[in-house]
């Protein structure tokens, strides 16, 4: 029973507001050209054209983005609560997700042993040929990932 009020009431609306825009729009006419114009659209011969000429006119110089503005955007990512200040864990929050992968026990504590079993297994991946040793080209492979750039779908 409350659908069919409900789709009954939102059938009459649209019908409302479909009345009130087609009676809107008729009602919009367009202005009548002032008589002055409407006589003549030519330019009368003794009235010049303006002079392109600026003279010595000189416009504004284009924006330069300034050290201080860039130390500003940097400050602003961190302070998410745009307080003025950055509090130690705005600092590390960027940090976090990284601290996350290698505390395994989850106690929010690195030991040295969390820290030195990522660091082994790292070395074990990089080390192709098991020797325990890391020649150039197997230490090139360690280099951190660059994080791709979003595309933007505009």
């Amino acid at each position: 029973m409350n659908r069919i009020l409900v789709g009954a009431l939102g059938a009459l609306l649209l019908v409302a507001s479909g009345l009130f825009w087609w009676q809107g729009r008729a009602a919009v006419t367009p202005p009548a050209a002032p008589s002055h114009l409407a006589l003549s659209s030519a330019p009368a011969a003794d009235e010049e054209l303006p002079d392109s000429d600026a003279g010595d006119a000189v416009g504004p110089g284009l924006p330069e983005a300034s050290e201080q503005s860039r130390e500003a955007k940097r400050f602003d990512r961190l302070d998410k609560n745009r307080d003025g200040k950055i509090t130690r864990t705005e600092m590390v929050s960027p940090r976090i997700k990284d601290f996350r992968k290698l505390d395994v026990d989850g106690n929010n504590l690195l030991t040295f042993d969390e820290w030195s079993v990522a660091t082994d297994n790292r070395f074990k991946g990089a080390d192709k040929n098991g020797d325990g040793a890391l020649s150039r080209e197997e230490f090139a492979t360690t280099k951190p990932k660059k994080a791709k750039k979003a595309v933007c779908r505009c």
